[in-house]
């Protein structure tokens, strides 16, 4: 049973799962079908906030259940109320659960003591913020350890996914550079000296990691994230390469010189890279796919959804998230333009 197959990570997961041998229910808000998934996949509608829907679809019972939207503690609740019918979990989470030594996180980020320092590569023994339900890493957190807790109950791997890249994203980081692309930007801004590091995960390597669990069921959380950490000067360039333009960098020491000049969405003043060999021990992981030959199908389907349409309603949770992603005036001043 896969929760949220519709979505990006879903798709590829229920494929992997699929073509793995496993008969797969495909359960999502729409109930709909992925072109790549074979034809034996079942498919249905669920609302994942209706506890008695998802008792009813789970039935008799299912050997995994797979839950890509699961957030928070109620969630978790859920999922565990129905043990006795569920062989073991595999459960999307994020790194932004995790915590520094001085108590900063992603959700702490705009405090006076600024962004998070992490070590380099960020274990999954790193300290996480409290369970909550005021923020997403707080729920996630609250998510996380309800499981945790019925892990003789319901055996779950959780997995810490980094910068979700690939087809179907609602908010795809790489929309902010194929769009300058497409608008003919010449120059673009990177602050941090275009340094920043922010572990990318492809839906595809996720999926690989599900598949994975999902034949080694046990009690865990496991950092799920692609083989490498480009700096995003590194992923502007590759995204250049795959549309076949040449842009010119401004690479600005520290951070933004302006409001929204030089901000991308991976930019951040320290790395944010995970330490993958939890699961390359306790799975046999190996990513399918590197982050630079994973960008041209990216690339297409940014480019599709953009073609006649304003960025904003292609991607309205990257306007709530990111405000004004391309404020070419801002940066057209700063530039002396």
């Amino acid at each position: 049973m896969v929760i949220g197959a519709a979505g990006q990570i879903g798709r590829p997961a229920v494929n992997a799962l699929a073509r793995d041998g496993w008969a797969v229910t495909a359960a999502s808000r729409s109930g709909g079908r992925d072109a790549a998934w074979p034809e034996e996949v079942r498919t249905l509608r669920l609302d994942r906030e209706d506890g008695d829907a998802l008792a009813e679809v789970v039935g008799d019972g299912c050997d995994v259940l797979v839950d890509m939207v699961a957030f928070g503690a109620a969630h978790a609740r859920q999922l565990t109320a129905l043990a006795d019918r569920i062989g073991s979990a595999v459960v999307i989470s994020s790194v932004s659960v995790y915590e520094d030594g001085r108590g900063r996180g992603f959700d702490t980020q705009e405090r006076p003591d600024g962004f998070p320092e992490y070590p380099v590569p960020l274990p999954e023994t790193q300290r996480t913020v409290a369970p909550g339900e005021t923020t997403y890493s707080t729920r996630k957190v609250a998510l996380e350890r309800e499981l945790l807790a019925a892990g003789d109950r319901l055996p779950a791997t959780l997995l810490r996914a980094g910068a979700v890249h690939g087809p179907h994203c609602r908010s795809p980081r790489e929309l902010y550079f194929v769009k300058r692309n497409l608008d003919g930007r010449g120059r673009r801004v990177l602050a941090y000296g275009g340094a920043s590091r922010f572990h990318p995960a492809s839906v595809r390597n996720i999926a690989e990691l599900i598949r994975l669990a999902a034949a080694r069921p046990g009690s865990r959380v496991l950092n799920a994230c692609d083989a490498e950490a480009p700096t995003v000067a590194g992923i502007a360039a590759a995204i250049d390469a795959v549309m076949g333009v040449r842009t010119e960098t401004v690479s600005v020491d520290g951070p933004p010189p302006a409001p929204r000049v030089g901000e991308t969405p991976w930019s951040v003043p320290h790395p944010v890279v995970v330490d993958m060999s939890a699961a390359e021990r306790e799975l046999g992981y190996r990513p399918v796919v590197g982050y630079a030959d994973s960008l041209p199908e990216t690339v297409a389907w940014i480019a599709d959804r953009l073609a006649g349409t304003d960025w904003r309603t292609a991607y309205p949770k990257m306007a709530q998230a990111y405000g004004d992603l391309f404020d070419y005036a801002a940066e057209d001043a700063w530039l002396g333009v």
